[in-house]
């Protein structure tokens, strides 16, 4: 079922391209599977890990889009540079302290590496974007700044970090880069709306499949926030487990329309339709 899946999904023009995408589908779901049952042994905070790994699909997926179609349409460099920004900010933690990693055997390397393919990646498409031909109608559409949100974000961890890398700057970077993926979708969402013409199919699949990645760290998160210690501004109160949750909540909320239409788009015309987002929301 997944390669049948995998296989009619996006913009693979040619026998080639969908290949590549099962292969792409293929691959992460079998690493998925051996990560959580065989090297975590089922343990529940490679729930953790998993989301990096759906991270990591996501970026795939972008990456099969611009291999096999130059006018990389309808990817938002904004979003883009959002998401590469709270990767490194996480990174900059997790790569040398262990205040926020799995408690399994996958936080020893598994959940930093699958981090840092998915920024690899992103940067690359980064560079890709920025120097495609035909980008200038792209541009007019992909308009909402970037740094606004990166700003806000690191200003909002500064007051809101807790203490578990007992590093307040890199406490505050982790934080930050939760913030940040949680508003990360913003721009690729405007994008979407104001864009005339229809979303190639893998590009809403990136974003269906970065919210699936959010769910997956959103729900170890609900059981673990209460251990993200901080320290109170009233009395007991741990508000960094708190503003952990309200991220992954502003994360999904952002996305209700969006899953609205991608879901009515994928059950009328199939997982290779392109969705046309814009005429939609006219609607």
């Amino acid at each position: 079922m997944v390669f049948s899946i995998a296989s009619s999904l996006g913009d693979a023009k040619t026998p080639q391209d969908q290949r590549l995408a099962t292969c792409v589908y293929a691959v992460f779901i079998a690493a998925a599977f051996l990560l959580y049952h065989v090297i975590a042994e089922g343990e529940f905070s490679a729930v953790l890990t998993l989301s990096a790994i759906a991270q990591c699909l996501a970026f795939s997926l972008l990456t099969v889009q611009v291999l096999s179609n130059p006018n990389v349409g309808a990817i938002s460099v904004k979003s883009l540079q959002l998401d590469a920004f709270a990767i490194a900010c996480r990174l900059s933690s997790t790569i040398w302290l262990d205040g926020y990693l799995p408690s399994d055997a996958t936080g020893d390397w598994l959940y930093q590496a699958f981090d840092g393919l998915s920024l690899g990646m992103a940067c690359w498409l980064l560079y890709r974007l920025c120097n495609a031909p035909h980008r200038m109608q792209d541009q007019e559409d992909d308009a909402l700044p970037a740094m606004p949100f990166a700003l806000g974000s690191f200003l909002l961890a500064g007051m809101f970090h807790g203490d578990m890398d007992e590093k307040p700057l890199f406490d505050t970077l982790w934080m930050c880069s939760v913030f940040v993926s949680a508003v990360a979708v913003v721009p690729q969402l405007w994008m979407m709306t104001h864009r005339r013409g229809s979303i190639p199919a893998l590009t809403s699949h990136f974003v269906a499949v970065t919210a699936v990645g959010r769910i997956l760290s959103g729900s170890y998160m609900w059981h673990a926030y209460p251990e993200i210690e901080c320290i109170p501004w009233i009395g007991s109160f741990q508000h960094a487990g708190y503003a952990v949750i309200a991220a992954h909540a502003l994360h999904l909320l952002l996305l209700g329309d969006f899953f609205y239409l991608y879901s009515k788009n994928v059950a009328s015309s199939g997982w290779n339709a392109p969705l046309k987002f814009g005429e939609f929301m006219e609607v």
